[in-house]
């Protein structure tokens, strides 16, 4: 698989990278661990080298699981992982104090089984602690060699530039897809300014843009999309128009839903680096073909026309989640 750099200080990775999530938490019951493990390392044998998990996967298991399938060819694969909620529990609230920061990085090391965490993400920008205090941590820590790279998920455009000032930010992770175009309007501009990578999570919708769900799919009571606006049934009834559209050029191309909605993610920016997560060996095959996925100019702006006359109903997230992005 082709090489991308996120970010000006060299940190390179697959051009794809594969989201681990829901391997442990939030899409449903926890996969089998012994699965979870062959998943990862076909991943790695399929050509990925760079791996997205967080404390608060679980909690813990997440990053655990990942420290083991790994852990043969640690040298060879970049590991981000993430800090920024108290007790590493989602549900608990934010906090980035940054002695909590240096107990996560800590905690992390041991359970991803490493000595260095390659890129380390602030989850979601605590309101209660300076994002200027928040970086310099970080930057101690890089100094100290237990993290290589600094990143920030779902943070604003001035959390950025605060963050960028004191320590250089390699990375965004954010959800960017074909039907969620907000980071178009302030985020892309900013990253390429300051040069900043792109780390989409959620690039096929959480599963939607794939094909296989509908109105009529039936979610597991502990998934989290029960809750999601965008995934009630009459919202997926009317969204259902843009996966059909996508359905119809991956015909053209020979390819699948999938890969022609990674494709063009791929193709927006060179520092882009979506991290598709699956818990199947077959969808996970198929993600990875969506890397050799070569859209053209007149392809993308197919696509682009078809969005822009289509209207996307539902949030992406329920109210008390969207509050905390975008700070």
């Amino acid at each position: 698989m082709e090489k991308r750099k996120l970010g000006n200080n060299g940190l390179e990775v697959s051009a794809l990278g594969l989201g681990c999530m829901g391997l442990s938490f939030g899409y449903g019951p926890a996969t089998d661990k012994q699965q979870g493990i062959q998943l990862i390392r076909e991943a790695y044998e399929q050509g990925i080298t760079f791996f997205d998990t967080a404390e608060c996967y679980g909690p813990f298991t997440n990053e655990e699981l990942v420290g083991e399938a790994l852990a043969p060819f640690r040298k060879d694969v970049v590991i981000a992982t993430k800090f920024g909620f108290e007790d590493g529990d989602s549900h608990k609230g934010l906090n980035s104090k940054p002695e909590r920061i240096k107990q996560v990085v800590e905690a992390s090391l041991k359970r991803l089984r490493t000595d260095v965490i390659d890129l380390f993400y602030q989850h979601r920008v605590d309101p209660n602690v300076p994002m200027e205090d928040v970086a310099g941590i970080v930057k101690d820590l890089i100094a100290a060699g237990k993290v290589k790279h600094f990143g920030l998920s779902e943070a604003g455009v001035e959390s950025i530039r605060k963050a960028h000032a004191v320590q250089p930010v390699t990375a965004l992770q954010s959800e960017y897809s074909i039907w969620w175009r907000e980071p178009e309007k302030a985020i892309i501009p900013v990253l390429e300014e300051l040069g900043i990578g792109f780390v989409p999570f959620s690039p096929l919708g959480k599963g939607f843009l794939t094909g296989a769900i509908n109105k009529d799919t039936k979610f597991d009571s502990t998934d989290f999309r029960n809750s999601v606006p965008r995934f009630n049934e009459e919202n997926r009834k009317a969204n259902q128009k843009l996966v059909d559209l996508l359905g119809n050029i991956a015909k053209q191309k020979e390819a699948t839903p999938a890969q022609i909605a990674l494709g063009w993610l791929l193709a927006q920016k060179p520092w882009i680096v979506p991290i598709p997560g699956t818990t199947k060996s077959h969808r996970l095959t198929e993600n990875i073909g969506g890397a050799s996925v070569d859209l053209s100019e007149e392809e993308v702006k197919a696509i682009d026309d078809a969005y822009a006359n289509t209207t996307i109903l539902g949030d992406r997230y329920p109210a008390h989640l969207q509050q905390r992005v975008g700070k």
